[in-house]
């Protein structure tokens, strides 16, 4: 029983002991998706499409900085072309699109304010590092759950709670 309760002990010091992850830049270190290491990702290199040479230096295009690579794979963009769609449908174009400007016109009747993004940002901050003064632990957690844990939506309660008002609601998974 002695040896189990001192390897059991010797990994919560061992836990303990591990090394944080910087959390300076805390807009993207929230849900820590990255690889920590600073190693480049093995499953996310792509090899480039093969180099062609043009039958003439004048063929070649205009270089576009900050533009795309004609070497980049376009994975999306094949898969369109191969079952028959309009690859050039799926690049951003300047403005709404037509499909959404019903929409964007709908929401912003009352008025909108461009710089929101930042707004929403800065308050966010704001609010993050209120909550983490004390924020150490001794078994890492998802920072971005432990903040907003207190604002989340209890799903069940709310589907218990549209269901005694009468709406109509399709069932839900076993809690």
């Amino acid at each position: 029983m002695m040896p189990r309760a001192l390897i059991i002990l010797s990994l919560v010091v061992l836990t303990a002991c591990g090394a944080r992850q910087d959390t300076t830049d805390r807009d993207t270190n929230l849900r820590q998706l990255r690889n920590p290491t600073g190693t480049p990702e093995e499953f996310s290199i792509v090899p480039p499409k093969p180099l062609e040479a043009p039958e003439s230096l004048a063929e070649l295009p205009t270089p576009t900085p900050g533009g795309t690579n004609r070497t980049d794979q376009t994975p999306l963009k094949d898969a369109v072309a191969v079952l028959g769609g309009a690859p050039s449908r799926l690049e951003a174009g300047a403005g709404i699109g037509a499909g959404d400007q019903a929409l964007v016109a709908r929401v912003s009747r009352f008025g909108r304010d461009p710089n929101i993004r930042a707004e929403l940002a800065e308050a966010d901050q704001k609010f993050r590092e209120g909550r983490s003064l004390f924020n150490w632990r001794l078994v890492p957690q998802d920072t971005y759950n432990r903040i907003y844990r207190n604002q989340t939506l209890d799903p069940y309660a709310t589907l218990e709670a549209a269901r005694r008002a009468g709406a109509l609601t399709p069932s839900a998974p076993p809690r």
